[in-house]
């Protein structure tokens, strides 16, 4: 079933791949009848995807789609907690790459976030694996190609380091939010990037001596979670690149 969803979607991604480029023009979004409602297509059916439900101990205990991940209860404001992950990528310079959100996305548009911040599926049955966050690494292989265009046999799962995981919560624009156990994942290396404008509408590397002043710049305001890493423990893991073994902590879950 899988397979035959990512054939339909073929032809549009690699059409949005083709015109990608590292700042992407921003299409007009259409006005949409009713406060759910999604506008672009490729984002609708995104919403169909199955993420991982899971308890405050990040013990999985279902699947729901993605849209009943995000929804934010109009009673009570809660969101479902469920399984995330969070990339952090350098190049061989020790620059971290950030993205913009594209308009199109449907939580959190128009922001500044990390390289990638994704889900694993439920229904991809490699990314259920738990053992050292094994299905983890193959989600964040799978979402690196799809949203930066970052080729497959640049990356591997057991490229990436993870160092920990943080439990975070925000009602967003209080339609969709988050609620997520997000796996940190760090990876140095030097990749090709060819952007889906679908998802991301620029890209840009950042020095660590500067990165409270490029943040102050931006033109847009920061997803939460990278704000709270930002703000936490980014900095720290940034001037350790070389040694992060030191701040692995696998066993317990930081809430911010």
């Amino acid at each position: 079933m899988l397979a035959s969803r990512l054939n339909l979607l073929l032809p549009r991604v690699s059409w949005l791949r083709g015109c990608s480029t590292t700042a992407v023009g921003q299409k007009h979004q259409r006005q949409v009848p009713t406060e759910f409602a999604v506008h672009d297509p490729l984002q609708a059916h995104a919403l169909k995807e199955q993420c991982i439900l899971v308890d405050a101990n990040d013990q999985a205990i279902g699947a729901a789609s993605k849209a009943d991940c995000h929804r934010v209860h109009p009673e009570t404001n809660d969101v479902k907690l469920h399984r995330a992950f969070s990339v952090f990528l350098f190049n061989s310079q020790g620059e971290m790459l950030v993205q913009k959100r594209s308009s199109h996305k449907i939580t959190f548009p128009n922001t500044y976030t990390n390289a990638c911040c994704s889900h694993p599926l439920y229904e991809i049955e490699q990314e259920r694996q738990e053992r050292n966050a094994q299905g983890i690494r193959v989600a964040a292989q799978r979402r690196l190609n799809y949203e930066l265009g970052i080729p497959t046999e640049e990356l591997q799962p057991q490229d990436f380091r993870y160092l920990t995981r943080i439990h975070y919560a925000d009602t967003g624009d209080g339609v969709w939010g988050e609620h997520e156990i997000d796996y940190i994942l760090f990876l140095q290396k030097d990749v090709t990037l060819r952007p889906n404008s679908n998802e991301v509408s620029e890209v840009r590397y950042l020095r660590r001596d500067k990165i409270d002043e490029a943040v102050a710049k931006f033109s847009a305001p920061l997803t939460p979670w990278f704000s709270l890493i930002l703000q936490h423990r980014l900095k720290l893991w940034w001037d350790n690149l070389h040694q992060l073994e030191q701040f692995e902590d696998l066993s317990n879950i930081q809430r911010f």
